[in-house]
Formats: C-alpha cells, structure tokens, sequence
C-alpha cells in the first residue's frame, strides 16, 4: 500500500503525466521501441506454470470458446520505459455476444497481491459468464507473479519448514528463532529476485494496466478488481483518471490504512468471520458437532491452538498440523461461506487427533499443491507489501501491540501483529503508508461492501468511496459472509454489478442486498 509524501506525491502526479503522454503513442513510437506499437499474439494456452500454481491446461467453455494466453512486453523500470523489458502473462476468452453489441475488453485482477490472473480467471469463467455477452473476459499475472518475471524466494522443502514454524513467539528464544527465519526468506528474496524486487508496486501494476488497455485496443480501461485488485484499480484511476471506463471494485481495501491499521482490521474482521460460523453452527437444529454454544465453538478452538504450539498432531505425512498451521487453515475457511462445512469437519477430525483437513486448507492458502510444490504467491505477495508498504516495524514495536490486537481477536489478533515483521529486513525500501487513489475526473466506479467479509472489512469501503472523490465512486452493500460479493451469487449484487458493467446504468448509491 502506498501513500506518498506531499514532496513525492507530486512527483509521482508528475511522472504518471508524463508517463501518459508516452503511453498515447505520440511520435514515431515504433521506431524508438514505444511498447505501445506491439502486437499480441494469442494462443492455446499451456499447462500453468509451478509458480502459477500448476495442474493442467484450461478446458474450453461450455460453449467451445477456447482460452487464449498471449505475452504483453513491459518495462522493467517504468521511470525508463525505453530500457529493458519483462512479459506479462495474458489470458482472455473472447466475447460470445454479437460483434456489434462488444463493448470490449474486461480486465480481471482477483486480488492478492501474489494471485495469478491467469490460473484464476478459467477456474472462476462460469461466475462471469453474463458478462462475456458483451466483454472479452481477460486477465493477467501481474508483475512479480506467475509467468510474469515471478519473484523466486526459498525452495519448496525450506517453504514447507517455513509455513511450519512457530508465529507466534511466546518467549525470547521463539522470538529470536521467527525473526530469524523471517529474515533468512526475506534474504533468499534477494538473493534470488534482486533485478525485479524494486519494480513490483502497485503503481508499476497499474501502469502496465494502462498499457495493455492500449496494447487490447481499447478506449478505456473496463476492469473488475477483487480484494487487493481494488487497491490496484484505485492506484490506476488515480495515475489514469481519464481512461477509466466502467470499473467495479469488490472486496475492497482501506486505502487509508497503514498496514498495521490494515492488519488490525483483518483481526477484527476474521473474528467477526468466526463469531458468524460459531452463531451459525449452533443456531442449527442439528447438533453442532464443535460446540454447544457459540462461545464453546471458540473455546474449543483457542484449546485446540494451545494444544497444538505443545504438541503438533499428524497431518499429510510426514508433516504435522501445527499451531501455525492450524491458524492459517481456519482463517482460509473463513473467505468463504461455501467453506464452513469443512471447517467443522476440519475441526471435528482435528480434536480425534487427525489433522489432514486443516492442513489442507492451511496448504490452499500458501499456494501449495498436492505433489508438494508452491506457486510463487506467498513470495509475490511479501515482494509486493513489501515494496509497497513504507512503515517497518520492529520486534518490540510489535511486542508492545499485542494488547490491542489479542483485544481485537484472541484467536487471530498474535498471528497478525507478527505479520507485521515480514518487511523489516527486506531489501527495497517501500513506496509510501497507503495508497494515493484519490481519482477527480474519473468515469463512475462501483465499490462493493460485504458487512461479513474477514480479510477487507466492511468499512474500507466507504474509506474507498471517499478516498476517490466527490461524485467518482458509487456504494454498494452486500449485507453477506465471506470475502467479496459478487462470487457469493447474490441475485441483488450480480444484478446491480451486470447491469453497471453490460448497459451503463450505476444503481443508486446507498443500495443494500442482503
């Protein structure tokens, strides 16, 4: 998250202007190498790569559309757009609806920062299948991620180790073994990503946004961004306020937040998260297998932690679910909804002593597969944060939050604050405290709320709403669980998004859907 300076803001203003005098093309662009006179040239697309998150290449839609993968060249340093390069992975399905009824491209970004566009986008194609009457559906591997000159920190077996340990250090000698740890990836970052680590902002994103809607042949950018792809589609309405086209961000970040306030929120929105699956377990009339109270369900869970950090209990062998672990599992079931039934079961097997099911989505989480091998998420996305993110926070620091965030949530407020840590010893400095999104002038963007989703709370949206600008952003509420909206399949929010995103037509601000 970046928020300049006065000093730096106007900086940036001034190269983002300049910047977009080089992006139009003017001059002989195709003599001097502009990348805006580059063709793309589209494909069947291959098998995802390991850093993608492999598995194999994607089916066609029901209808026989193939996906289409093509490589879009960018510049390494965007404050040199002449000097060297890197690919940026693209993915699309073409428009099904008549020709003279396209509006254009569509450009996906399913948050993160870290996911990979390109695996994302054919695993979710059903959910947006509306939209592609009138829209090329299309995505990418942002920077730093996937294929697109993926950030490469520690090897698969060292990953394992890592994602294991202990975070959330109880004592001196814990303490000194997790910032060690922290601070021998971070160094294996370095060593292994040096050349793009200072090149993975937001704001390089969402100027390479700004060149495939040129490089796509598009007036306007028409974009759909998820979780962190609303900070990415605030960042590029800011930079490009004048090329947004119809925009629709949904479960959105606070842009106003550091990322301690960001952190401190997520702990407070993931306990809210779990109060709403320990209510709704025992709201039932069967039985809840976990708890008899909500209050059970929960101290059940904080005993199964502390049992945990004691003694890790088998898992996928030959590894244990461990405290760790654990956490991560249960904080990936609560993204959505969908996955509260294998929570409980998950729970249920985890207090007889198995722990495969926690495990198991603590794994979907990292960005680990079957065969053991990662996607390169969890790299992209401390590269990013990091390079970001300006704030670093030291040990101590952290150590004196702890009140507040274990206030915040008892379960997860010790996990969060210790996240904190990731970026003190990373190599780039980062940009700014938060985001400049701030976008006068900008075409109609809809921000969507979720009053239940745990990792973007409910607020940020209305912190989004304003940080754009008098009469640029347009409120929508979603009063549902889990992270986001529209992928809830709310008949209410999919309406109001197809109806902004296929004729134009923005529902009135202040609209609720529940």
């Amino acid at each position: 998250m970046a928020n300049p300076s006065r000093l730096r803001a106007a900086a940036l203003t001034t190269t983002a202007v300049l910047l977009s005098v080089l992006l139009t093309g003017c001059g002989d662009s195709a003599k001097d190498g502009d990348v805006t006179a580059q063709k793309l040239d589209w494909k069947d697309c291959p098998a995802p790569s390991e850093a993608e998150g492999g598995g194999s290449a994607p089916s066609p839609l029901p209808n026989g559309t193939k996906w289409q993968c093509a490589t879009m060249k960018a510049p390494l340093d965007w404050a040199e757009p002449k000097g060297d390069t890197i690919d940026i992975a693209l993915i699309r399905a073409q428009a099904g609806g008549p020709a003279s009824k396209r509006i254009g491209s569509l450009v996906f970004n399913f948050g993160g920062p870290g996911g990979s566009g390109v695996a994302t986008l054919p695993a979710f194609a059903q959910d947006y299948a509306a939209l592609r009457t009138r829209y090329d559906l299309v995505s990418f591997d942002p920077r730093g991620v996937g294929r697109s000159a993926p950030v490469k920190c520690e090897s698969d077996a060292q990953l394992d180790a890592y994602f294991q340990q202990d975070a959330t250090p109880d004592d001196s000698t814990e303490r000194t073994q997790f910032l060690e740890r922290t601070k021998q990836f971070n160094a294996a970052c370095e060593k292994n990503s040096r050349k793009i680590l200072a090149h993975v902002r937001t704001t390089d994103a969402a100027r390479d946004m700004e060149l495939m809607r040129q490089v796509l042949g598009d007036d306007k950018l028409h974009y759909f961004g998820i979780s962190y792809g609303t900070e990415l589609g605030g960042v590029y309405a800011h930079l490009f306020p004048r090329r947004v086209g119809r925009a629709v961000l949904d479960g959105v970040v606070d842009p106003t937040q550091t990322p301690e306030q960001s952190a401190l929120g997520q702990a407070k929105g993931f306990q809210l998260a779990l109060d709403n699956f320990a209510e709704d377990c025992t709201s039932k009339a069967t039985e809840c297998p976990v708890g008899d109270t909500p209050q059970d369900v929960e101290n059940r869970i904080a005993k199964l932690l502390n049992d945990l950090e004691k003694k890790p209990i088998p898992g996928i062998l030959p590894r244990q679910l461990t405290q760790t672990a654990a956490t991560n599992g249960i904080a990936q079931s609560l993204y959505s909804k969908d996955f509260w039934e294998y929570l409980t079961e998950g729970l249920e097997q985890a207090y007889d002593g198995d722990g495969k099911i926690l495990l198991l989505l603590s794994d979907s989480m990292n960005g680990r597969d079957d065969n053991g091998e990662y996607s390169n998420i969890a790299a992209a996305n401390v590269a990013i944060n990091c390079a970001d993110d300006k704030p670093r926070y030291t040990a101590d620091y952290v150590q004196g939050k702890l009140p507040e965030f274990r206030a915040a949530s008892p379960l997860f407020g010790d996990y969060l604050a210790w996240g904190m840590v990731s970026c003190t010893d990373w190599a780039v400095p980062g940009a700014a405290d938060h985001p400049d999104v701030s976008a006068p002038g900008s075409a109609p963007i809809l921000v969507v709320g979720n009053t239940g989703d745990p990792a973007t709370p409910y607020e940020g949206a209305k912190k989004m709403v304003d940080a754009l600008g008098k009469g640029v952003a347009v409120e929508l509420t979603y009063k549902g669980q889990g992270h986001g909206a529209y992928d809830s399949r709310n008949k209410c929010v999919q309406s109001a998004v197809n109806g902004y995103l296929l004729n134009g037509k923005t529902p009135k601000a202040g609209t609720v859907c529940s």
